[in-house]
């Protein structure tokens, strides 16, 4: 008989904004977000009380002050999240190695057969959460089930600080109860396509046919008819590559004239090359992305034939893609760059980069 895995899901409640909470006591039963207040900023994590006033992550600054007046933004601290994030994974590190970072606040956990020899998942969580609450001070929520999916969905189910299980016996019927909102990949615009067919909950789904969800979600067909009856056999991937270092800003006031265009650039390239060159990776693809004050966004890419081996290449491509694209009549309102395209192997870098830029 196969044996049945064991999956949880640990995502830290509000956790930029309950790190700040921590840290600063007087913030205590006040909403906060963490992000800038500036005119053109955006909320990156709203504290729970700041929730209740509709305020959420990715909303900009001046919608978060209109709901929520006496918001109090907070400005992030990366350094400090990214330290709490390592005790947490220090603590997750204790139970098992299948670990999957989904990002610096979650991750799955395979404990199947973890190190303390543990049998039930539960207290496999329960531990887990009473540890980051001992190390850390802060709260965690955490998912349990027979596979991602349903861990990931559980997690979510019962925060803040929060533990949900979905036994396999329970699987389909608590699919079938939930709104198609909550699928991983159905977001708003195919939520609102998929009510207008009539289509709100699971057990809507689980009636169609794998053609008809092929007819419905295209290539994705066989993922969504599979998980609206519980089955996903995805594993828990600890070698999760990177596959890309991107920076960019949105400024409070639109940026005019090359000079300014090209200046903001060069600091936004520094930013990615110091990254890139910390997690000694190599890159081919540069990417620039400017967004108008219309909101007309353009994306531009270039991909050598051989590794990135410098900043000056970097500078170089980045650069000649900005002359690429007419920026003359109109202010930017947001900058980004990347790379992707990336390798570790340092013989790679070897070569000289193929083209000659004018």
């Amino acid at each position: 008989m196969e044996k049945i895995r064991k999956i949880v899901h640990i995502d830290m409640d509000a956790f930029f904004a309950s790190v700040e909470e921590r840290d600063f006591p007087e913030l205590k039963g006040r909403p906060v977000a963490v992000g800038r207040s500036a005119e053109r900023g955006v909320v990156a994590t709203a504290n729970y009380e700041a929730r209740k006033y509709g305020v959420h992550s990715a909303m900009s600054s001046k919608v978060a002050l209109q709901r929520c007046p006496h918001l109090i933004f907070q400005p992030p601290r990366f350094d400090v999240y990214k330290a709490v994030s390592r005790q947490v994974h220090e603590i997750f590190a204790q139970f098992t190695d299948l670990i999957e970072p989904l990002s610096i606040d979650e991750a799955y956990l395979d404990v199947t057969d973890n190190k303390k020899g543990i049998r039930s998942a539960t207290i496999v969580a329960e531990e887990i959460k009473r540890m980051i609450r001992e190390t850390t001070l802060l709260t965690a929520s955490a998912g349990v089930s027979y596979n991602k999916f349903l861990a990931k969905i559980a997690s979510d189910y019962d925060k803040p600080d929060g533990l949900f299980v979905i036994e396999p016996k329970d699987a389909v019927a608590f699919i079938a109860q939930l709104p198609v909102g909550k699928f991983y990949g159905i977001g708003p615009v195919t939520e609102q396509y998929l009510g207008k067919m009539g289509i709100r909950t699971g057990a809507d789904l689980q009636r169609f046919s794998l053609a008809e969800m092929s007819n419905i979600f295209g290539k994705n067909g066989q993922f969504f008819y599979d998980i609206v009856r519980g089955v996903d056999n995805r594993e828990v991937v600890v070698d999760r590559k990177r596959k890309s270092y991107s920076a960019e800003s949105t400024f409070e006031k639109d940026l005019n004239g090359s000079f300014a265009v090209v200046t903001e650039l060069y600091r936004l390239e520094q930013r990615v090359w110091n990254e890139v060159t910390q997690a000694g990776k190599y890159a081919k693809t540069v990417t620039l992305k400017l967004r108008f004050a219309d909101f007309t966004t353009i994306t531009r890419s270039y991909s050598s034939e051989d590794y990135i081996c410098g900043f000056a290449e970097f500078h170089a491509i980045a650069k000649s893609l900005l002359t690429k694209i007419d920026y003359s009549g109109s202010g930017v309102r947001l900058l980004g760059v990347g790379v992707s395209n990336l390798t570790d192997v340092e013989s790679e870098c070897g070569r000289q980069l193929s083209l000659k830029f004018k």
